[in-house]
């Protein structure tokens, strides 16, 4: 499939979203051919290997598109030397101002919804058996590290900056990072679709502006971002099989 200059940030707007769904629907048919009775909801629970076989997905995705502008994808995770003063103290302060951004909205917001966060979290994290949660913890959050924020803020934001109002372009690239996470996992229940939708947004839009002004903060995010995934992951390994 080929795509003008103009369609691949759009695409890759979408594209994790529909490859989140298109992988639980292939997990969902496995189980109904093994005779699950309630084949849907048992997929939800291998959501980590949806964004697993998406994110290799897209890093092939990235690794083109950027080849065809003539560029190496992984130069964004380079290090600017001369910078690393000045970057290190602002990551210390986007730090202290990120952690109630990330953090709040998602309790709040689970505890309007369900009345206790924690029914939230019981149907994100789900019991694996002891390999997959393994695995998941393994490849999870490196690959989210990789390629997430890679994928929203450095390669469709800026190149629809160059076709649309600045803010329109961080709008979108805000609003489809946090979408994707209805589809991780999707699960037919109104509360949980609008937290999902929600509980990220704020810090999807604060990580947009970074992005947007500091690109060169790369390697430091996606530090940062591994991290936050690896504290998910760790939670799969206390409720395995």
């Amino acid at each position: 499939m080929k795509f003008n200059n103009l369609q691949k940030p759009f695409f890759m707007l979408v594209v994790r979203s529909l490859l989140f769904l298109i992988f639980q629907l292939l997990i969902a048919l496995t189980f109904l051919l093994s005779s699950e009775p309630d084949s849907w909801n048992a997929s939800a629970a291998w959501w980590p290997f949806a964004i697993i076989f998406t994110d290799l997905a897209c890093l092939a995705l990235l690794i083109r598109f950027y080849r065809q502008e003539g560029k190496n994808f992984w130069d964004v995770f380079r290090i600017e030397k001369r910078f690393i003063k000045s970057d290190l103290q602002f990551m210390l302060g986007f730090l202290v101002i990120s952690g109630p951004i990330g953090y709040l909205p998602n309790v709040l917001t689970a505890k309007w919804l369900f009345g206790d966060p924690q029914i939230a979290l019981d149907l994100l994290v789900r019991p694996l058996p002891a390999w997959a949660a393994i695995t998941s913890a393994a490849l999870f959050p490196i690959l989210q590290g990789l390629v997430e924020i890679p994928t929203y803020m450095l390669f469709s934001m800026p190149r629809l900056e160059q076709k649309m109002r600045p803010w329109l372009a961080v709008a979108l690239a805000s609003f489809f990072l946090s979408f994707q996470h209805v589809f991780a996992p999707l699960l037919f229940d109104g509360r949980f679709i609008t937290y999902r939708l929600v509980m990220f947004l704020p810090f999807a839009i604060l990580i947009a502006l970074v992005m947007r002004s500091r690109p060169r903060l790369m390697p430091y995010i996606a530090v940062i971002h591994v991290l936050m995934d690896l504290s998910v992951a760790v939670m799969f390994l206390m409720v395995m099989k």
